[in-house]
């Protein structure tokens, strides 16, 4: 299947990491979401009741982003790739965590991990 969604670069301030000053201060989180599922419906009947609404996709996410604390991002990825698939219509989610501010002592762009999660796999 080659139909997708994609939201990226969704911010969110959330709380995760191994650190207590990570946990007690908090920092920005980027968010990617790929989702694939079948498009064709939706197109056919041009009503949003026939695919992933993307604005509810986004508060889903920036909930759990928001949401309660977690140590690792890959944790993090993880609870959204679960979210997103909670909807029988999608059939793989890919979730990339962006953590732009860890606190590495270098200096660096971006840190992220990326999940890939499809229906069915164990």
């Amino acid at each position: 299947m080659s139909d997708e969604i994609a939201l990226t670069g969704l911010t969110v301030f959330g709380y995760h990491g191994v650190f207590d000053h990570e946990r007690a201060e908090g920092q920005e989180f980027t968010i990617d979401v790929r989702l694939r599922l079948p498009l064709a419906p939706a197109a056919a009947s041009d009503d949003v009741r026939d695919t992933v609404h993307y604005g509810e996709l986004a508060e889903r996410v920036a909930a759990i982003v928001a949401g309660e604390p977690v140590n690792l991002i890959e944790t993090l990825a993880e609870r959204i790739a679960d979210a997103a698939l909670a909807d029988a219509r999608v059939q793989s989610a890919s979730v990339t965590v962006h953590k732009p501010h860890a606190p590495i002592p270098l200096t660096f762009a971006d840190v992220s991990v990326t999940v890939t999660r499809e229906r069915g796999a164990a």
